[in-house]
């Protein structure tokens, strides 16, 4: 147990102040409520109301959010391959290089669909 002791105090202390700020931000800061604030903020786009059983939501928000799940699975991958890139030798960089080919051509793909156009 006293090996997990720092990371149990650190995630008390980050827990302690973030419920610290919340805390302190409702009590000290201003209240100055008015319409604009109180509206639903969509993107800077402009709110328009939904049917009653729920309207059609474009898809292209969805695909944006996979594309950044897709870069930053690549990040996770990379990290640790750049620690033990030394150990590995001329095969981690073949495979390595590899990767980034693979997730370069989901990216042209996307490009070439217009996937990273935002209307």
């Amino acid at each position: 147990m006293n090996a997990y002791a720092p990371i149990l105090v650190l995630g008390a202390l980050g827990a302690g102040f973030a419920i610290f700020s919340v805390v302190m931000a409702t009590l000290i800061g201003p209240k100055r409520y008015n319409r604009a604030k109180l509206e639903a903020y969509e993107c800077g786009i402009e709110p328009t109301p939904q049917p009653a059983g729920g309207g059609r939501f474009p898809i292209k928000y969805y695909l944006t959010a996979m594309l950044f799940i897709i870069f930053d699975i690549e990040i996770v991958f990379l990290y640790p391959w750049a620690v033990t890139f030394d150990a590995l030798g001329i095969f981690g960089l073949v495979e390595m290089l590899l990767f980034v080919l693979t997730v370069f051509v989901a990216y042209a793909y996307v490009w070439r669909r217009g996937g990273l156009e935002w209307d």
